[in-house]
């Protein structure tokens, strides 16, 4: 008896996936609620574990592969030790190794190859005959189709030994070609939707972090002592933002085909960069946070993007996008909206700059601001008043408690 692996649920949003990572090879053990395959869809990674303890038996779909909600992946054989043949792969050993490649070539003539096996096949223009298999049942696996290519560049080498040396180039020139990955290609899709379906125009200010700075130098410790989290930026950016959406509510808005929807709730996304490449996850509900809650909330979902946990509900909606290049040290940029956001606010990096203050000249800690947003919904007016406000308010943090 076998138990099946089987692709989840996916989400309502998301078509189908495209298998990622296989944690374990045919033969080997696994544990109960082991993760032994990672499903990469275009929001989010998911783990698929195994029921039971046992050995994989079989992999029906390899890296690469393209599955749909609940399509086969895998074989485990209950109860089974590693190492030990199972019923299938006795009866190939009792018979002879021919009789197992034609098996595994009748197999494979009527589709049994994955789909990551055909395209190599496809690539190095070979035929499953070229191949022996060695995969359960005599299927070919990547690892028989890199052994075959090795075999044949060996039994090459000697040709090319015997003939004329060439002198080699001065320096090794090179390229990889490898294929983007879904979470790539749908951030590459959005951006470029953005681009071309919005009037997206910049407009930029900048801001004073002393009084910032001050403030957090001066309770930090207490700060972290009482809520047990760090005092960082990020909840003031946030309480500032989410005080200038309530007075600029066009920039909370989205366009619904014709119709203008203007949101009573303040989710904000944040641009986190994860090793699969941009996410935006959302915090929701922002006006009834305190900074302690905020900067909980950010760290929890920066932690989950790193590892790749983020759930697809944490991935959706949002009203209002900010972006953080200033901590990879850029000094400026123009940030590119969200769909269907109207708008997205880019902090950058803080950086010690002469200015003119009553008359003189001070160095203080200044940053740039730069708002992006879709000037078929927002106007010059409320673009503008929306950053200035934001400015105020982070020069002035009085303001974000006195509501001034």
């Amino acid at each position: 008896m076998t138990i099946e692996i089987l692709v989840p649920d996916l989400p309502e949003s998301v078509a189908d996936a495209t298998v990622a990572t296989w944690h374990k090879k045919p033969g080997e053990a696994v544990a109960r609620d082991e993760v032994i395959v990672d499903i990469e869809t275009d929001k989010v990674v998911l783990e698929v574990p195994a029921p039971e303890a046992g050995v994989l038996e079989a992999i029906i779909e390899e890296e690469g592969a393209t599955v749909l909600s609940k399509q086969l992946l895998a074989k485990i054989k209950p109860g089974a030790v590693a190492g030990e043949p199972t019923k299938d792969t006795t009866e190939d050993t009792e018979a002879s190794p021919d009789k197992r490649h034609k098996a595994a070539l009748t197999e494979e003539n009527n589709d049994a190859l994955s789909p990551a096996v055909r395209r190599l096949l496809a690539e190095h223009n070979l035929q499953p005959v070229d191949v022996k298999g060695t995969g359960v049942g005599g299927r070919i696996t990547r690892e028989d189709i890199d052994a075959h290519l090795a075999a044949a560049k060996a039994k090459a080498a000697p040709a090319a030994a015997s003939a004329p040396a060439v002198e080699a180039p001065a320096a090794a020139r090179s390229q990889k070609r490898v294929p983007m990955t879904r979470l790539r290609k749908t951030v590459a899709n959005r951006l470029l939707e953005a681009k071309n379906s919005t009037a997206m125009l910049t407009t930029f200010n900048e801001v004073n972090m002393k009084p910032i700075m001050d403030l957090r130098k001066q309770y930090k410790d207490q700060f972290e002592k009482r809520h047990d989290t760090r005092l960082g930026f990020m909840s003031f950016y946030v309480k500032a933002v989410t005080e200038a959406l309530k007075r600029f509510p066009e920039v909370n808005a989205s366009i619904d085909g014709t119709d203008i929807v203007y949101h009573n709730y303040f989710d904000i996304s944040m641009a986190v960069s994860t090793p699969r490449g941009l996410v935006t996850p959302v915090l929701k509900d922002c006006d009834t946070l305190g900074f302690a809650d905020i900067e909980k909330g950010i760290k929890e979902l920066a932690i989950k993007g790193r590892d790749g946990k983020l759930t697809v509900d944490e991935l959706m909606g949002g009203n209002f996008t900010i972006t953080n290049g200033g901590v990879f040290g850029s000094l400026m940029s123009t940030p590119i909206i969200n769909p269907p956001q109207a708008a997205i606010l880019g902090m950058h990096k803080i950086q010690d700059r002469p200015m003119a203050v009553d008359g003189k000249v001070e160095i203080l800690p200044m940053m740039y601001l730069a708002l992006s947003y879709d000037h078929r919904l927002i106007d010059g007016r409320e673009s503008v008043g929306f950053l200035v406000t934001i400015k105020e308010l982070l020069e002035d943090p009085a303001r974000l408690l006195l509501d001034v």
